[in-house]
């Protein structure tokens, strides 16, 4: 099994408030994903998003922590999915630091 795909996001939004913007930017995140629906199981515990969606029929689940002055995103990639996984990571990087700047 290839190992997942791990991002580490600094920001200085303070935690409530990278909390909030990742629960609203979340279905971007998603869309990002080849052949997502952009239909999402998703369940908060307290600052960690644990969340699920079909993507080119297979299952990719993952985590979103949020922390103080960091936001970490741990995606597992089922199969070919695993091809792009190096291309994917740079997007969701991307999407990851548009929605974690300060406004």
């Amino acid at each position: 099994m290839a190992s997942p795909i791990i991002i580490s996001i600094p920001h200085q939004l303070g935690r409530a408030e990278a909390r909030r913007r990742i629960g609203a930017g979340f279905g971007k995140i998603v869309n990002l994903l080849p052949g997502s629906s952009g239909r999402a199981s998703e369940r908060w515990d307290g600052d960690r998003l644990t969340f699920s969606v079909a993507a080119l029929g297979q299952s990719v689940c993952g985590v979103i922590e949020v922390f103080d002055a960091t936001v970490t995103m741990e995606i597992e990639l089922p199969g070919v999915l695993r091809v792009i996984a190096s291309g994917l990571k740079e997007r969701l990087q991307k999407m990851g630091q548009l929605l974690l700047t300060k406004k």
